[in-house]
């Protein structure tokens, strides 16, 4: 069994890898272990406050992790959200699609941190993007409120959830807050991703499925 070490952003990532990526993976011979990067407020529980506060912080977490031998991998799953302007690229970034973005974004990332096991990801644009893959999951986790119509139009606007934007006003966790009030990202985030499966998500997100494809590889090796 692999081990590989993920560097992830908040309590739900942290929970998404514990319950449903280990799982899938572990099957696959790859054992996941999440690990969450310095926070904003070393806090726990509804007041919990995840999130990248500086990139230096965050490559500081890299090399540490780094410095675990009995890891063959140290990945990230981190949003591209948000991303500060001290992240490598960043200020730099081209133009182009959401997914030239990315692969540049995580380009200058790899090279900052140069190891041969460091393996950069980001996720496009953030966790609640996921979700979008069934808009009928999201809304049956809220029952009372029938937004089913509304979600559906969101997720045909664009060819992937992956592509809805990270505009502050309308990123994808933006919009399900502004239907669902009561949605909790660390409780509820997963618990759509797991009715959902991963399988699925896979399918409609090609970015995610590159980087799950790469992790999977560990096993085989």
């Amino acid at each position: 069994m692999k081990k590989a070490l993920i560097l992830v952003e908040g309590q739900a990532e942290e929970t998404f890898v514990r319950e449903i990526l280990g799982p899938y993976l572990s099957g696959r011979g790859v054992y996941p272990q999440a690990k969450l990067v310095t926070p904003k407020r070393v806090k726990s529980g509804s007041d919990f406050k995840g999130g990248i506060v500086s990139y230096g912080k965050v490559r500081n977490d890299i090399i540490r992790l780094l410095g675990d031998t009995s890891a063959e991998v140290v990945t990230t799953m981190i949003d591209f959200y948000g991303l500060p302007d001290s992240f490598p690229g960043r200020p730099t970034l081209p133009a182009g699609s959401c997914y030239d973005q990315v692969a540049f974004l995580e380009e200058a990332f790899r090279k900052d941190i140069n190891h041969q096991k460091f393996l950069p990801y980001l996720m496009l644009h953030e966790f609640e993007a996921m979700l979008f893959v069934a808009p009928e999951k999201i809304a049956q986790a809220f029952p009372r409120i029938n937004k089913y119509a509304e979600l559906s139009v969101i997720k045909a606007e664009f060819e992937s959830p992956e592509e809805i934007d990270d505009d502050p006003k309308t990123a994808p966790s933006r919009r399900i807050q502004g239907f669902f009030p009561g949605y909790q990202k660390t409780l509820d985030g997963p618990l759509i991703i797991l009715e959902i499966g991963l399988d699925q998500i896979r399918s409609e997100c090609p970015h995610f499925n590159d980087w799950i494809e790469s992790v999977e590889r560990l096993g085989t090796n």
